[in-house]
């Protein structure tokens, strides 16, 4: 999964299917990459208590304000300099005409936005490194909203919930390899996951006036689920750690696709039709931490 914040700038001078995204911003296609062009400025000299935020592929660097910033460069068929945040770092698409000056111009006009974005990704990368599961008898990790405690016991036939349903007991030896734990627990929750997404799309369905033709499970990395014109939606697995009210609300969102395949206003309409109260389960999508699977 990766999370991305994008900007466009206009440039100082000129020479079909619709998805939820895991984090708001991560929205459309990103334009068809070119080769990539290497920068002619000399990379700036890192110097100590200077934050430094280096993507991987980095080609340029930048120093904005208090901050080095290290960035991943391409230039490509579009109208307008875009800049998107992610997890790794700052990337920057570029016309082909636009000058290095017109394009440091760019960066340093949304310095701030750069920097507050990069920090918020490093702090969000972090939390997220804390939430990796440890695939052991007693990990716990959440289910429809709650905590769940895995409950390894060789005598349980199976995966089942307890009967308070706040544990789940798996068939596995207590110094089961971390890896058979992890693979057994994913199966059960996609097979919970296309049971109760059967079952709200088949009540949501006709209240939105649409058919539906086929129903699968996703495992995208960006998005948390998508619909298309033939009337097929997929819905990630991993919604599952969400509470009622937000599945409902993914289900609502690609359900509203197939009578408006954009986010217009009368999409929203459609969707408040339906769930008035859908912007809470929204923030609560855009700024949940799930655990990390990795």
């Amino acid at each position: 999964m990766s999370d991305r914040t994008p900007e466009t700038v206009t440039p100082v001078s000129s020479g079909e299917q619709m998805g939820l995204p895991w984090v708001d911003g991560a929205t459309g296609k990103e334009p068809q990459s070119a080769a990539l062009v290497q920068s002619p400025a000399m990379p700036v000299p890192a110097q100590p208590d200077i934050p430094v935020f280096r993507h991987p592929q980095a080609e340029r660097e930048v120093r904005l304000g208090d901050v080095i910033v290290a960035y991943e460069f391409q230039r490509v068929r579009r109208r307008s300099i875009g800049m998107v945040v992610s997890s790794e770092g700052l990337s920057v698409r570029a016309p082909r005409w636009v000058s290095s000056g017109d394009i440091e111009t760019a960066l340093h006009a949304k310095s701030r936005w750069i920097c507050n974005k990069l920090v918020e990704q490093r702090e969000r990368a972090l939390k997220q490194k804390a939430t990796r599961i440890d695939w052991q008898h007693g990990a716990e990790l959440p289910y429809l909203g709650e905590p769940l405690t895995l409950v390894l016991d060789p005598l349980t036939k199976g995966v089942n919930l307890s009967e308070g349903g706040r544990a789940l007991l798996m068939g596995l030896s207590p110094d089961a390899a971390s890896e058979q734990i992890g693979e057994l627990f994913q199966s059960w929750l996609k097979k919970q996951a296309k049971l109760r997404f059967d079952a709200r799309v088949k009540h949501f369905a006709p209240l939105m006036g649409v058919s539906v033709s086929r129903i699968s499970l996703s495992s995208a990395r960006t998005r948390w689920g998508s619909a298309s014109v033939d009337g097929s939606i997929r819905l990630h697995w991993r919604l599952m750690h969400f509470a009622d009210h937000v599945i409902d609300y993914v289900v609502v969102h690609e359900l509203a696709h197939l009578r408006e395949m954009n986010h217009s206003p009368r999409f929203w309409e459609v969707v408040m039709s339906v769930m008035p109260d859908y912007e809470k389960a929204r923030d609560q999508l855009r700024h949940a931490m799930i655990p990390d699977w990795a």
